[in-house]
């Protein structure tokens, strides 16, 4: 479940942000990447790649986009081969996703939608949240309920962040198990994984519990819990510095760790 989020609703040009944020990410390890965002004409398009963020750069300088709004993707394979069709945003025409998790029940939920004319293209659990979502949008005409009724569906562990054809005013997020932030910009809301992808853009960080999910528009966030109920969570003031010493010098979080291994390991035989 290592792999990382962003999300970006602004004034400014996001795509840039995006991969800022992308790059941030990788000291979870990666195999592919991808971004979605709203074009001109307020409909998705993604560019994805395997291997590294790199190859993902190379596709947008040959097919570069522009928005204000989108999501963006570093995967770690679990469901699927770390292929460019299974690289993330997963999109219907409508809807477009970016999850970390694991959804436990997909295989149920993607015979359902099979059975009603749904189409998949890649090989993981994650797809089913972009038809889901899609199913509930056709049949409410609301991306906000569709979102909510998606969320009761999902079992498992999950942070997830949702993208509307037609909405370029709207970003979704939620998490179950799985860490997810939103940032409060002078220009726009974001969301990431951690403080790490989120501080260049903003020092003010709300972390969503378990069960919550969020409505950003451009003026404004609203929180809410599984009840559909609006909730309140406080914004933190994250420093900059403080998330990048959190390295104490080592170039990623996972050489920070691998080095950390004989502490960890005798401070947890200390207590027997």
């Amino acid at each position: 479940m290592m792999c990382g989020i962003i999300g970006a609703l602004s004034n400014d040009d996001i795509t840039e942000i995006l991969l800022d944020g992308l790059k941030r990410l990788e000291y979870r390890g990666y195999d592919s990447s991808g971004i979605a965002v709203l074009n001109n004409h307020n409909q998705i398009e993604r560019r994805r790649a395997e291997g590294k963020l790199n190859n993902l750069l190379r596709e947008l300088l040959e097919n570069p986009v522009y928005s204000h709004a989108g999501i963006g993707h570093i995967r770690w394979a679990t469901h699927g081969a770390p292929t460019t069709v299974n690289a993330h945003p997963h999109a219907t025409d409508k809807v477009a996703i970016v999850h970390n998790g694991i959804i436990e029940n997909y295989r149920e939920l993607k015979v359902e939608l099979e059975g009603k004319g749904h189409i998949f293209t890649s090989d993981t659990d994650s797809e089913v949240i972009a038809h889901l979502a899609t199913e509930y949008l056709t049949q409410t005409k609301n991306a906000e309920t569709a979102v909510y009724e998606t969320l009761k569906r999902l079992e498992g562990a999950f942070a997830v962040a949702f993208l509307f054809s037609d909405h370029d005013d709207l970003l979704f997020g939620a998490r179950k198990g799985s860490p997810l932030a939103i940032g409060y910009g002078e220009n726009g809301f974001f969301l990431g994984s951690d403080a790490t992808a989120l501080a260049p853009m903003t020092n003010k960080i709300t972390y969503l519990e378990d069960g919550d999910w969020c409505i950003l528009s451009r003026d404004k966030c609203v929180i809410k819990d599984m009840r559909n109920q609006a909730i309140s969570r406080d914004i933190k003031q994250v420093n900059l510095s403080s998330v990048i010493a959190e390295k104490e010098g080592y170039r990623h979080f996972m050489l920070k760790e691998i080095f950390e291994q004989p502490t960890a390991i005798a401070q947890t035989l200390s207590v027997f």
